[in-house]
């Protein structure tokens, strides 16, 4: 399997300085998920702006089914990149950094540092904990599914991209990579737990702004036998005319184009157990039913950030209500942990 998806290796390793653009952006996140459901990472990582390249935004969140939740947002320090070997493949600030061990097939990840112990009572409340606990992951990746390049599987998902606000809440050039992985995590004094799991990776470069963002739903798993499915899609513009919409699903061995027949957008709060079922449709597939569940959430409400108290250019405040996520997806009889991340103005959601 060729897991580059034709992309050069420079495509998939980090920036040795700071564009040139003050607005430009490198963001490297991870998503990771214990096969035996026991936590959830959903979203772990690290953002960069050219104009204040080495004062980085982390975003930090651990999820648990019982509804306990982990932060650790903010800001943090920035790690230089070069490794060892004198190439540049380290993204870090504080606590986390992914390196880049072998283009599009390995990445490591590690956090080493404090996050604030809540849940998503609190989240939802719009409280931010002040009580810390140490938190120790360490993580080796192994990609699973050759990279998604947004815009590669639709015409009008890539026009959206090159000439709509869309291109401006994707950010410039993004790919995504699911992956299986094994690992070590500790919270505190708990044990030191060794876990094999599944998640999906991030790398995106370009300036970035969100804050007309309206919503969305961004879902994507692998499965045992490698099957997997991604998907991307926004509501409809404000004027009601359509937005971005754009999928796959991945038969162990080809990406085909997916449309994207049915949805369930966040128009209620279910941190656990809540519906997230999805039909997508291929030319090769026909109407594929992927059901879904949510499981370990957390949430970060509308006038919050995503990122607490960093800021770019002294404002980074979210236009919606965001749910970032695991959940227990069935595709056939098979199941597999995955990632949701949705979003809506808050009016739009039945508290």
């Amino acid at each position: 399997m060729d897991l580059t998806g034709g992309m050069t290796s420079e495509r998939d390793t980090v920036l040795a300085k700071a564009p040139d653009d003050p607005l430009c952006r490198e963001g490297e996140n991870m998503w990771i998920f214990d096969d035996a459901g026991r936590f959830t990472l959903p979203r772990i990582g690290v953002e960069a702006i050219a104009s204040q390249w080495m004062d980085r935004g982390l975003q930090g969140n651990i999820g648990f089914p019982d509804g306990r939740a982990l932060n650790g947002a903010g800001p943090a320090d920035g790690r230089e990149p070069v490794a060892a070997d004198g190439e540049a493949r380290i993204f870090g600030a504080g606590p986390c950094e992914l390196e880049c061990v072998e283009p599009f097939r390995r990445w490591r990840f590690g956090w080493h540092g404090p996050m604030r112990d809540t849940d998503v009572e609190e989240q939802l409340a719009g409280v931010i904990s002040d009580e810390l606990v140490q938190v120790d992951v360490d993580v080796q990746t192994t990609m699973a599914v050759p990279p998604w390049v947004q815009g590669e599987m639709s015409e009008d998902a890539a026009r959206l991209l090159r000439d709509g606000i869309e291109g401006a809440f994707m950010g410039g050039t993004r790919h995504e990579q699911l992956f299986r992985c094994e690992g070590t995590f500790k919270v505190g004094n708990g044990p030191e737990l060794e876990f094999t799991g599944t998640g999906l990776r991030i790398h995106r470069i370009g300036a970035r702004d969100v804050g007309e963002f309206w919503g969305h739903n961004w879902q994507s798993a692998v499965f045992p036998s490698g099957r997997a499915f991604g998907f991307i899609t926004y509501p409809p513009r404000p004027d009601g005319s359509p937005s971005y919409t754009e999928g796959y699903v991945f038969d162990g061995d080809i990406m085909h184009p997916a449309r994207i027949v049915e949805v369930q957008w966040l128009t209620k709060i279910e941190p656990s157990g809540g519906d997230v079922s999805v039909v997508l449709e291929t030319e090769a597939h026909g109407k594929v039913q992927i059901g879904g569940s949510t499981h370990g959430s957390t949430f970060s409400v509308q006038g919050g950030s995503l990122h607490l108290d960093w800021k770019v250019d002294g404002q980074l405040v979210n236009s919606c209500t965001f749910h970032q996520g695991g959940a227990l997806y069935t595709w056939d009889g098979e199941q597999a942990y995955g990632m949701v991340e949705r979003s809506l103005p808050e009016e739009q959601i039945t508290r």
